[in-house]
């Protein structure tokens, strides 16, 4: 339908958004959902804020052996920042996932104008916009109790990248591959497993002599080449390409397992 007094055309144009604004707004969609659950909101922001507070005021108690040179807060802050990396990208994408092939919702998204390596994107998408939020407020919380941050930009960036990266692939393996309920399960167990022995907030000097086989677990990795990009404005090649190779494992892993329903 055209108005020929101004010139102007009316006529429907159906059609499909551009890629990027697709995946621009499924990002925001993910990353709302994400802050509006409780649940998810104690994995990325609760939890991590308590550590941190617990482990500064109770770690000069406890007999660890850690840099002398830096207060704790200085060491203890990147590790938090890596853990909320780390929870974020795993144990909340894969439990959200889980449920969401559960109910369907995966396999509605598949019939969209959205494909599904737009939705891919936008999952990823949604979790650096809520690990944004979450060093925010971490290095604030750190800030408060004395931390101060001298990064290194590229080493922290390409932490938070590959960590992302690494942990997101392999949360939707696991929720490809578990229903719902075990996804639960597992997610949180391993969360928490290596939470407290994968050397994610305590440097691996902490370890002993568990140190030579923990440096191969991804929680390790991140937690290593947060510590190095903050603390001595470096980057932990070796941390980021132990972080690539469980990336490129898990997304192995997820592209022959992982089911939309």
């Amino acid at each position: 339908m055209a108005d020929a007094r101004h010139g102007l055309d009316f006529a429907p144009r159906p059609g499909a958004a551009p890629l990027h604004r697709q995946v621009l707004a499924q990002s925001r969609m993910e990353a709302r959902l994400m802050l509006r659950n409780g649940e998810q909101l104690l994995l990325a922001v609760v939890i991590p804020v308590l550590v941190l507070f617990g482990a500064v005021t109770a770690g000069e108690h406890l007999n660890l052996d850690l840099p002398s040179s830096r207060p704790l807060v200085d060491i203890f802050t990147p590790g938090v920042i890596a853990l909320a990396v780390m929870s974020t990208s795993f144990t909340s994408l894969a439990i959200a996932t889980g449920f969401e092939r559960r109910y369907g919702v995966i396999k509605r998204l598949g019939s969209s104008p959205l494909p599904r390596s737009g939705l891919l994107a936008g999952k990823i998408g949604a979790l650096l916009l809520v690990q944004l939020l979450q060093v925010v407020i971490i290095g604030g919380v750190g800030q408060l109790l004395g931390w101060t941050p001298e990064p290194g930009v590229l080493g922290v960036a390409l932490a938070i990248l590959l960590g992302t990266a690494a942990f997101a692939s392999l949360g939707l393996f696991v929720a490809g591959a578990l229903r719902a309920e075990a996804t639960l399960a597992a997610a949180n167990l391993i969360y928490l497993l290596l939470m407290t022995g994968g050397g994610v907030v305590l440097p691996l000097t902490a370890y002993g002599d568990a140190r030579p086989f923990l440096q191969w677990l991804p929680s390790a990795a991140l937690g290593e080449a947060m510590r190095t990009g903050f603390i001595d404005g470096g980057v932990a090649w070796k941390d980021l390409a132990v972080l690539l190779v469980w990336a490129v494992l898990g997304t192995v892993l997820t592209a022959k397992t992982f089911k939309w329903e």
